[in-house]
């Protein structure tokens, strides 16, 4: 039997948090609003004190320990943004806690999680995946009888976060506004879980919209399966949201709450996190810029409309903007990559610029998959292209190069393998 959640709970979390985490604000966005004929407010997350949502939940959960649990300490999994809000947590209130973290976590992550949590936290580097860290973490904690504080499937975790939606409302009726849609980040569902509880009550006009990237949209699989479902592969480019299996808590509220899901291509998310970027100076992480991605999904339906998206953190290592440019530029269409077999021979490359590229496309990537002493060899290329419409003469011109290349691009395997 699962908990009833209401408004009033949620605002009870807020009242208890609202002198311990920043009031973000909800800011209309002017060249978005434009872009889609709507009024869309931005919900800042980034701005938080840790840079993401995610202080509240892991606050408000510590926040209900008694002091005997508190003694004792507390213990946590996270590869990322949960742990900066238990450790920033475990220093606010001097509390010992243990952070286990995979050891594909990045450098910049673990330092700031050190930074936030200072001399009550100590971070344990331990196994290759997160799920895998998970267990261990689980196992520590029972072995040393630490209170375990879960990243989503956990009733006060889930109150915690829902007190946006309570700082959502108050900006909107400040605003002489309503929402029509909110639109939130789907991982693990403790987020969509919180908000929409208070919503369906506060804001019962207001559609609550889930948002998840393509390769990881577990919790539409787990509404279409009828209960949570480990997804079989999870795209990790997204990856505060890249959660394989939602929660039976997270489920249920879900399943309740929420009006419906869209899921979104992480291309145009890639491409959402630069055009915020470059037009408006806000540095997002992927799952930040999910809500904001989805207003090209819901462009039709969200004219005339007032639509609150979710920013839900701003923790993006620099490091990644060569991937995240890479992956906006291939789903524009501009960059593309071949296998090409080229003649052994001087002079073959000048002729392929010259005789098949446009004038405007350029070489990005050119590598041989096989060195070999015969006449033809085959080459792994990048071209990225002055303009889409240059792509149909470009596959004629390649075609009479070398009939039998093969379009990398078009061919999921290849491409994962290659690039």
């Amino acid at each position: 039997m699962f908990p009833t959640i209401t408004s009033e709970d949620v605002l009870a979390a807020y009242k208890s948090l609202r002198q311990s985490v920043n009031q973000t604000p909800l800011m209309y966005d002017p060249y978005l609003s434009d872009k889609y004929k709507a009024s869309i407010y931005l919900k800042r997350e980034d701005l938080q004190i840790v840079r993401s949502f995610k202080l509240r939940g892991a606050l408000y959960a510590i926040n209900q320990l008694s002091d005997d649990e508190l003694a004792k300490g507390v213990i946590c999994a996270s590869a990322g943004n949960h742990a900066q809000g238990v450790a920033y947590t475990c220093q606010l209130k001097k509390v010992n806690g243990i952070i286990f973290m995979p050891t594909t976590t990045p450098r910049q992550k673990i330092d700031q999680v050190q930074y936030f949590g200072g001399k009550y936290v100590k971070v344990v580097i331990q196994e290759d995946t997160f799920d895998k860290s998970n267990v261990a973490a689980h196992v520590y904690a029972e072995k040393h009888n630490l209170t375990f504080i879960e990243p989503f499937d956990d009733l006060n975790v889930i109150l915690g976060q829902g007190t946006i939606g309570v700082e959502i409302h108050q900006d909107l009726v400040a605003n002489g506004d309503q929402a029509d849609y909110i639109l939130l980040p789907v991982g693990g569902g403790g987020l969509i879980s919180g908000v929409s509880a208070y919503a369906k009550d506060a804001m019962p006009t207001s559609a609550i919209i889930g948002v998840e990237p393509d390769g990881a949209a577990s919790m539409k699989l787990a509404i279409e399966q009828g209960g949570p479902v480990a997804l079989e592969k999870v795209d990790k480019f997204c990856d505060g949201t890249a959660v394989a299996k939602v929660g039976d808590l997270t489920y249920h509220y879900t399943k309740e709450f929420v009006e419906d899901f869209i899921t979104v291509p992480e291309g145009l998310v890639s491409q959402m996190i630069l055009d915020l970027y470059t037009r408006q100076a806000i540095v997002v992480e992927p799952s930040g810029a999910l809500t904001v991605a989805a207003l090209d999904k819901m462009a039709d339906e969200i004219r005339g409309k007032t639509v609150v998206c979710l920013i839900s953190g701003g923790n993006n290592d620099i490091n990644r903007m060569a991937e995240i440019e890479e992956r906006a530029m291939v789903y524009r269409g501009l960059q593309k990559y071949f296998i090409v077999k080229f003649p052994q021979r001087a002079g073959a490359l000048k002729d392929f610029v010259t005789d098949v590229l446009n004038k405007d496309d350029d070489i990005t990537r050119f590598e041989y998959t096989k060195r070999i002493n015969r006449s033809q060899a085959p080459v792994f290329i990048g071209i990225q292209l002055g303009k889409r419409e240059n792509l149909e003469s470009l596959l004629r011109r390649i075609e009479a190069f070398d009939s039998n290349y093969i379009n990398v691009t078009e061919n999921p395997s290849l491409y994962q393998l290659l690039v």
